[in-house]
């Protein structure tokens, strides 16, 4: 926000806006941007939080996606520790494609969501672009 020179805000000042509608009409269409790419992080940061599952919840019903992913890849590194460990003749998991295949999964929901932010993206970049 202090990006957003001073003169904006004067001049509506002058003009006799107060400073709710200083900043409702004027701030906030001009920190658009900002806030999208705050927000996409906030929400990528929440999307990829396993640790708090493991800490916090005891239900199996209430782990979110990231904990459920993370809690079936290290099953499967135990297991295919374990096979070897014993000599136990085991057909090796398909972990690289499961990995593969989490990997989509994990990141299908950003995926979705970015193209809503992108516009900001956009409209940000080009607003201090030099205009000729």
């Amino acid at each position: 926000m202090k990006g957003i020179p001073r003169s904006i805000s004067e001049s509506a000042k002058i003009d006799g806006a107060g400073d709710f509608t200083i900043f409702i009409k004027l701030i906030l269409p001009l920190s658009k941007p900002v806030l999208a790419t705050i927000g996409l992080f906030i929400a990528l940061n929440y999307w990829n939080d396993w640790f708090q599952a493991l800490m916090f919840i005891d239900n199996d019903q209430m782990y979110p996606l990231q904990y459920f992913l993370y809690a079936i890849l290290s099953k499967m590194d135990f297991i295919n520790a374990a096979a070897a460990q014993s000599g136990i003749a085991v057909p090796s998991m398909p972990s690289e494609s499961f990995k593969l295949a989490m990997t989509v999964v994990a990141t299908g929901p950003i995926i979705f969501l970015y193209p809503f932010v992108q516009k900001y993206f956009v409209k940000g970049i080009t607003m201090g672009a030099v205009k000729g």
